[in-house]
């Protein structure tokens, strides 16, 4: 998974509250086997709007998403961050998002930038207005800067520790291998332990 600190993109809007995870990736595409190859996928129900912004080519090679609250309820679906990342995201900016869908996304390299209604809102309206308009996300600072607009957002520390690292669940538990090791080795015998057969 890629380490992010900062990032620096256009932003796709999408003037919509309440976008479930099926809405997000239809159930049928979860059927496939593999973590890649969703982009075509993404919103496949709306993209077929001429007028639907985030798939239009006015935002063409957008990597920051910005919507409405509660982005991502719904069923647990993976696939609906794989569908995100494929196609190009790499922020998802909102005033409030599922539980497991952020869960998820930390997982998967993707931020979940939680901002008030307003700052989301203004952000959506720069971005319809001016496309090309750039975003830089700093994540060390929990920070975003659009359009003489810095607003803060909300992230767990663990979140941003895992980003930041670039670690997904795996990679952050065998990164305290030594502590973990270690622990073991103090175990007595007839305690099950993770060390040997």
């Amino acid at each position: 998974m890629e380490a992010l600190i900062r990032h620096t993109g256009t932003v796709a809007p999408l003037e919509r509250g309440g976008v479930d995870t099926d809405q997000i990736i239809p159930a049928r595409f979860c059927r496939r086997l593999g973590r890649t190859g969703y982009e075509d996928t993404l919103f496949f129900r709306w993209r077929r709007d001429p007028d639907f912004t985030v798939t239009s080519e006015r935002h063409a090679g957008a990597s920051v998403l910005v919507s409405g609250p509660d982005f991502g309820i719904g069923s647990s679906r993976e696939h609906a961050v794989w569908a995100l990342r494929d196609f190009g995201f790499r922020v998802v900016v909102a005033p409030s998002f599922g539980d497991i869908f952020r869960a998820n996304a930390t997982k998967n390299g993707v931020l979940t930038a939680e901002v008030p209604e307003e700052s989301a809102a203004r952000l959506r309206r720069a971005a319809a207005a001016r496309p090309e308009l750039p975003v830089l996300v700093d994540l060390e600072r929990r920070t975003i800067t659009a359009d003489g607009l810095t607003v803060g957002f909300g992230i767990d520390d663990y979140s941003r520790w895992q980003l930041m690292n670039g670690f997904d669940d795996l990679r952050a538990t065998l990164s305290r291998a030594e502590k973990i090791d270690a622990y073991e080795a103090t175990r007595p015998g007839w305690l099950p332990t993770t060390i040997g057969s």
